[in-house]
């Protein structure tokens, strides 16, 4: 068996690690190194770099997807699903947790907004995506919070332009017969030998798709009288503009500026995460309209600065604003009398402000110290206005300011051990119908590492967390009907794992890839929005336990992967919620295998790309916040395949055709909504969110 090292940065992913070097290489000649292999990767395809600590994904995988949404780009990592078949409606979810118990950012902009119960935390267009780097659980002080973290950076010039090139530029046509079609425009290049700049806008004209089968059905599988297989309330358009402007102030030094302006707007459902079957009924038995006008913006300024102050020390630093609106036209409300005191225009706004600063510092004596250390601050602001048109208006705002300090020092007691301690400080202010207080919390993580050769790694973790109560959500008040409850606690706990990663080559022409980890997730006081009505409260101990495990298998032009994660969630209630005991979290997903296979026939530079995703059944049981009446999910197994040309002599262009759901499944990510629910008035409410059926799709990229 001949030997075969992998790089220090797949080793830290496949074994769950966001932490020291991971987070950035501090040695000088490490960065000239990758300086070196950006230069080279440039002349490839417009991609993105998908890094997760459950697994190592490469660059190219994005252009093989055609991704068009968030949920074909990540749904095949171990651990990680996206619910949510609207374009408002993108929630990504890691170990059954969703994205409010998740950092996000966008060039480290934080994300984190809860707009509206019935949308997700996140909008933006896979197609400018640089890179995304998945933290699949809580692994570090780096990063707190509950679930982990995930953190969307986007293109620059720097890493598009080739060598002695001053300006370049990109063009890219897209269109599925059951999805719509997308189109963006990108230019970029050198505006002095030192500055560079990148702009970028994307169009997307969303259509309503079919479901698979075409035909939608109720809960009890029929077809719903008055449908054709359609979904409606999806069509509608979606535009993204960023632009970019970086300065390299001397060698040691860069500074860039970025600001981006994001717009969703259509006649939408009412509620973005259900299904059409569920918006029918309440539709009928209301007499209102099954469509709102409906638009969602956000502006994002961000100023990144970046110093190497020597070869083993750099600082990365980020003052960012973020600002999200959603607004609805709700005048059809007055179409039925009895609601006319309803009818009006609504506008939720949130407002995330903050500086992110991120050191490492190498020093190397007898012992390697290799420390990451910063400081995180976020203000978040928001704003509830209700113009109606024969009541008083509704106006409120609540406000948080987060402030976290944090140090971890992985020390290298020999060549194949290490430790790695870690402290972050976190002290939470917070003004709302619900709080008023300050929370203050100090949570402590340690690692060990042991790689007894270098093709294997061993990691053993524990780490403390904690999340203090959040503000309301905007879109239905900002905590305008909240109910106060001023001795709610915040969330503390630990998340605990074992992992390992093998990589070597059998032969000097193939490389085998496995690893797994084992976890388990302890939340104290848990807090649940639906305790008792309007009351958030503390409703006991949730705990979390499963794996994630991947093989991958690469033999000249064949490249292939499987995955397969478990997570399982029970809550130990408190006495007086009692009925809620042995709950599962609502997002909680059957066992999930996936199957990817790549195949480059280089004769003709053409790749072929299957890939396979198989969710096990989740039978009933007490779940948070989930159907009412039959809460048990189906299984589903879904198919896609690509053929991607890109041919060397001509490798600007880019051709891509696709099958999305090649065998039409009938399906809803266990991740969204689904199940029944009964309500008093409309009776049965089937909450399926219908993922597309078939799509055929077909991508041309030119990049000049």
């Amino acid at each position: 068996m001949a030997p075969f090292s992998f790089s220090k940065r797949i080793i830290s992913g496949a074994v769950a690690s966001a932490l020291g070097a991971t987070v950035i290489s501090a040695n000088a000649n490490e960065a000239q190194n990758n300086t070196a292999d950006n230069e080279i990767e440039r002349v490839s395809v417009w991609s993105t770099a998908v890094n997760t600590s459950s697994l190592y994904l490469n660059e190219g995988d994005i252009s093989n997807k055609q991704a068009d949404h968030i949920s074909d780009l990540l749904r095949t990592i171990p651990g990680v699903d996206v619910g949510g078949a609207h374009s408002l409606n993108q929630r990504i979810t890691i170990r059954s947790m969703d994205d409010k118990d998740l950092k996000i950012s966008i060039d480290g902009a934080a994300q984190n907004t809860y707009m509206y119960h019935h949308m997700g935390n996140l909008q933006i267009h896979a197609d400018i995506l640089k890179s995304v780097d998945i933290e699949i659980g809580t692994n570090s002080v780096v990063n707190g919070g509950l679930g982990g973290a995930v953190k969307f950076e986007t293109k620059q010039a720097q890493e598009l332009l080739n060598a002695n090139e001053q300006i370049g530029g990109r063009i890219h046509v897209s269109a599925g017969d059951n999805s719509g079609t997308n189109y963006s425009l990108t230019g970029y290049g050198l505006l002095a030998d030192n500055v560079d700049f990148l702009a970028y806008y994307n169009y997307v004209d969303r259509k309503n798709y079919d479901v698979g089968g075409n035909q939608i059905k109720d809960a009890s599988g029929a077809e719903i009288e008055g449908t054709d297989g359609e979904v409606k309330g999806l069509e509608g358009t979606t535009t993204d503009a960023l632009i970019k402007l970086g300065w390299d102030i001397n060698n040691n030094q860069r500074l860039a500026f970025s600001y981006e302006s994001y717009k969703d707007e259509g006649d939408y459902s009412y509620r973005p995460d259900m299904g059409l079957a569920t918006d029918l009924a309440i539709t009928n038995s209301l007499a209102i309209p099954l469509l709102w006008p409906t638009e969602f913006t956000r502006d994002t300024l961000t100023l990144n600065y970046t110093l190497h102050w020597s070869d083993y020390s750099m600082l990365k630093a980020s003052v960012f604003s973020n600002t999200s609106e959603l607004w609805r036209d709700e005048l059809g409300w007055a179409e039925n009398e009895s609601f006319a005191s309803s009818a009006g225009i609504i506008t939720g706004e949130a407002k995330n402000t903050g500086v992110n600063i991120l050191a490492n510092t190498l020093i190397s004596n007898s012992v390697e110290h290799d420390i990451t250390y910063g400081l995180d601050i976020v203000k978040h602001e928001t704003h509830y206005y209700a113009d109606y048109t024969t009541i008083d208006d509704a106006v409120s705002a609540e406000e948080a300011t987060t402030t976290a300090l944090f140090i971890q020092d992985k020390i290298a007691i020999s060549p194949s051990f290490a430790i790695i301690p870690g402290a972050r400080y976190e002290h939470y202010d917070i003004d709302s119908t619900l709080v008023d207080n300050t929370f203050n919390e100090t949570s402590f993580a340690l690692a060990a590492e042991y790689s007894p050769t270098e093709q294997l790694i061993f990691k053993l973790s524990s780490t403390q967390i904690f999340k203090a109560p959040e503000i309301a959500e905007v879109f239905i008040g900002a905590g305008l009907y909240d109910e106060a409850n001023p001795d709610i606690k915040a969330e503390t706990g630990t998340n605990s794992e074992f992992s390992f990663a093998y990589q070597t080559r059998i032969k000097d022409d193939d490389q085998l890839s496995l690893g797994a980890t084992l976890f388990k997730t302890s939340i104290n006081d848990y807090i649940y929005d639906y305790a008792s009505g309007s009351l958030k409260d503390n409703i006991g101990d949730m705990e979390i336990d499963g794996f994630e495990a991947y093989l991958g298998y690469k033999l000249n032009g064949f490249n292939s992967q499987i995955t397969y994660s478990s997570a399982e969630s029970e809550l130990d209630a408190f006495d007086q919620y009692d009925a809620l005991n042995g709950a599962r979290l609502d997002r909680q997903q059957g066992d999930t295998l996936t199957v990817s296979a790549d195949y480059v026939f280089s004769a003709v530079d053409l790749t072929l790309h299957w890939e396979l995703m198989n969710v096990d059944d989740v039978d009933a049981g007490v779940d948070l916040d989930g159907a009412t009446l039959n809460n048990e999910k189906d299984g589903f197994t879904v198919h896609n395949i690509s053929l991607n040309w890109q041919p060397q002599s001509q490798p600007q262009i880019n051709i891509v055709f696709g099958v999305d759901n090649l065998f039409d499944e009938y399906y809803a990510s266990q991740s969204s909504r689904t199940g029944t629910s009964f309500h008093p008035r409309f009776g049965e409410l089937y909450l399926l969110d219908y993922e597309p059926g078939r799509n055929i799709k077909a991508t041309f990229a030119y990049q000049f």
